[in-house]
């Protein structure tokens, strides 16, 4: 199923028709974007063909049946009990967060992210006049815990919002129930709210637990985001959910969300949404099982190799946190070293403190395609 997969390479897929202005050359695979070089499932495509056998596409609302199928999953795969009226259609999660920000601070609050984490958080705070708070994340051989003692010494009146990455991008890791009722005691002591991006809790080889699902007290003060974009691979049909419990927060939310006007999506991606979430389950074994492959057989090539380069193997994502820092290049450098491998990979330095010495390789790529990775 996924020995091999479709060319994308002339196609529009941003990951390819980047790759000029990224690193200076077409030859490299394209290993940087979080999106899967592996085809979308059949399930998904069938109930896209089926809705493309209706001759209109007029305006749609997203279907109560789309959300009920990520209720039931969330549920059934997570524990984490969703109730309709307090989700929103958004086209992406990134949509969804800067919507929050918007909506539950001010300009020149702070909002705190733990590094090295996904650099699109921080580039949102600052595109909304807000301020970056940074909360490293420490680091022993590889493992990655979150670093609580900094936390509570950095929290001031300033403080409003904490942006959790769970699963986190890049480091792979799975948070423990322990670790987020620590964070979440924390959070509710000083009255921050956390927006929870949980894109990646299906791509998980251990259990996830939504942060909002810790306790009641939690969940009101919690805005999670989820999507079957990133398991699935349909980023490019643009659609997520915003969940929001609390009454008073939701409230103040439907009023930007309302104005701003994001519209109910398109409507392919709404059964692609529902279809996904429906009979997604074996496929998503399977898938899994190949990453770890895939995983597995790129730990070897190291060994063999007896590389310098070294990572630990993630917790959940398909993406892996590339410790470089012995081979003693400075970040431009290191990215080089890779583009002359043909592989053209994120540097660590866009995931802000602690990237420096680090590359994220993405390994969601078929069985041939990985033949062409070598480190």
């Amino acid at each position: 199923m996924f020995e091999v997969s479709a060319d994308r390479s002339q196609s529009n897929a941003e990951k390819y028709s980047k790759r000029q202005k990224l690193f200076g050359t077409n030859d490299v695979l394209p290993l940087w974007v979080a999106d899967m070089d592996i085809d979308t499932p059949n399930f998904v495509l069938n109930a896209i063909k089926k809705r493309l056998e209706h001759p209109l596409f007029g305006y749609e609302e997203m279907p109560t049946s789309a959300f009920e199928a990520q209720i039931k999953w969330m549920k059934k795969h997570h524990g984490l009990i969703l109730k309709r009226e307090d989700m929103f259609f958004s086209p992406s999660v990134l949509t969804s967060l800067n919507l929050s920000i918007q909506t539950f601070s001010d300009e020149g609050d702070e909002i705190i992210i733990q590094t090295p984490v996904y650099g699109a958080f921080a580039n949102s705070i600052l595109k909304n006049n807000r301020t970056v708070l940074e909360n490293p994340l420490l680091e022993n051989k590889g493992d990655y815990t979150f670093n609580f003692k900094d936390l509570t010494e950095k929290i001031n009146p300033k403080t409003k919002l904490l942006i959790l990455c769970s699963p986190h991008n890049p480091v792979g890791r799975v948070w423990t129930k322990e670790e987020l009722l620590t964070l979440a005691s924390i959070c509710l002591k000083h009255h921050i709210l956390i927006i929870a991006d949980e894109i990646h809790c299906d791509l998980t080889f251990q259990k996830h637990t939504p942060f909002a699902s810790l306790s009641t007290k939690i969940a009101q003060q919690t805005i999670t985001l989820l999507s079957p974009a990133k398991t699935f691979n349909i980023s490019g049909l643009a659609i997520s959910s915003i969940n929001i419990a609390n009454k008073t927060l939701k409230e103040q939310f439907t009023k930007n969300y309302q104005a701003i006007y994001l519209g109910e999506g398109n409507s392919l991606a709404h059964v692609a949404f529902e279809a996904a979430y429906t009979h997604g389950e074996a496929w998503l074994k399977l898938l899994k099982v190949h990453l770890l492959k895939n995983i597995a057989s790129l730990e070897q090539q190291l060994k063999e190799k007896k590389s310098k380069i070294k990572f630990k193997t993630p917790e959940a994502t398909f993406l892996l946190w590339l410790d470089c820092r012995a081979l003693h290049l400075e970040d431009e450098a290191l990215a080089q070293y890779f583009i002359d491998k043909k592989l053209g990979l994120s540097p660590g330095i866009t995931f802000g403190t602690g990237g420096t010495g680090y590359m994220r390789l993405n390994i969601a790529v078929s069985t041939k395609a990985l033949k062409y990775i070598k480190l």
